[in-house]
């Protein structure tokens, strides 16, 4: 029970709770009133659609999103605005709000009920999350044992283990689970920086793409190529058949289930394919990547007086200015051209004094600071036992 429970500090647990909700309250009037009226309201708009209808917990959702996940126009969230305003707050209260500026969003299966709690496994990340309310047990009113939630949790500050629910919690019940097996499925390839909430799936993400990669270079010949657009998809087909092949041969013959036909497309380019060329690149730090006319600017750094003409120009600029792009190809080009490569980017920048190996770097953060500020993760995503028995019955 929350009261008997002692946290760091000699709060109860039952008092971090109640002043979670107070601080909660606080924070969503903050978030709704008019100095951020022109970014929430444009959200609830949308999730209303044509027919401006919206119901009570798709409302919650999305302000409790707006509130913690968020990034204004400075990358800030509504959170941090509330904590630099309110100078009242005291350490215990900071330290607590503090905790949820890292949510945990997930698909979790019911594992059990624990006084005011219940204990949730995460599909996602796969692991257990002893979870109350801020309500109290109520909230779990016809919550059952195998039954699921969508929800999003936050920590509650120095009472080790404990979450809270956050904004709307969708129940379903345990006969819901093929469903809830593809949302949690479909999450996890989607978003895996929700699987790798959990450090053992990290180090088995790595180990897997390390191996997936030295397939690739076994069966490619290279982790790098430039193919015309439907060259490539023919052979990342021919690929992953392979992969599936060899892994359904090394089943138990009772285990094998019979593979796609022949001519099933497991991978398609999508926008991608309108391009001339396609770089396809198996890096042992940035995963699988595919990059439109990489040919071009393949030719660009192999030729700099193509620099002069714009279509190159171009290309190189949004390699550089593209968010969806990570250093990882014009590191590429820079390593396997150095002897130009100070000249392609001297006449891009109009700097004659710009060297790769000096300023390089520099250039690349100028540019993608978003891709310096996190944590390299694996690009393999890894799902848990229980995600992958609901997986198999999706087959």
């Amino acid at each position: 029970m929350p009261d008997t429970v002692r946290a760091a500090g000699g709060q109860s647990l039952a008092d971090l709770i109640e002043r979670s909700a107070e601080l909660k309250r606080e924070l969503v009037a903050f978030a709704q009133s008019a100095r951020f009226d022109r970014w929430l309201t444009p959200l609830l708009l949308e999730a209303a659609g044509p027919a401006r209808h919206l119901d009570e917990g798709e409302a919650v959702r999305i302000i409790d999103h707006f509130i913690l996940r968020y990034r204004l126009p400075d990358g800030s969230s509504v959170l941090d605005r509330f904590l630099a305003e309110r100078k009242d707050l005291n350490t215990a209260d900071r330290e607590l709000l503090l905790g949820w500026r890292d949510p945990v969003e997930g698909v979790f299966e019911v594992q059990r009920k624990a006084g005011d709690a219940v204990v949730l496994l995460n599909l996602l990340d796969d692991l257990e999350y002893r979870t109350y309310s801020n309500v109290g047990r109520a909230a779990f009113r016809g919550v059952s044992k195998g039954g699921f939630l969508h929800t999003c949790l936050v920590p509650v500050h120095s009472a080790d283990g404990a979450w809270l629910v956050s904004g709307a919690m969708s129940y379903y019940p345990r006969s819901s689970a093929i469903d809830m097996g593809r949302a949690a499925l479909e999450l996890a390839t989607s978003r895996p920086e929700l699987v790798f909430r959990n450090p053992v799936k990290i180090e088995q993400g790595w180990r897997l793409m390390r191996e997936d990669r030295a397939a690739f270079v076994e069966f490619c010949g290279s982790d790098e190529l430039v193919l015309p657009a439907a060259e490539a998809e023919s052979l990342l087909n021919a690929y992953y058949r392979h992969r599936q092949d060899t892994a359904v041969a090394a089943r138990p013959s009772r285990a094998r289930r019979r593979r796609p036909e022949p001519d099933l497309l497991l991978f398609e380019l999508g926008e991608l394919a309108d391009a001339d060329t396609i770089g396809v690149i198996y890096d042992e730090a940035d995963g699988l990547n595919f990059y439109a006319d990489y040919g071009m600017l393949r030719d660009l750094f192999a030729e700099p007086t193509l620099t002069g003409r714009r279509r190159h120009q171009n290309l190189l600029r949004t390699y550089l200015r593209e968010e969806s792009i990570t250093p990882l190809p014009i590191r590429r080009l820079a390593s396997a051209h150095p002897r130009t490569a100070d000249e392609v980017f001297q006449k891009l920048l109009r700097k004659p004094g710009f060297t790769w190996s000096e300023d390089g770097e520099t250039l690349l953060r100028r540019y993608k600071p978003w891709y310096y500020e996190k944590e390299p993760r694996p690009g393999v995503s890894v799902i848990g036992d229980r995600l992958s028995e609901l997986a198999a019955n999706l087959r």
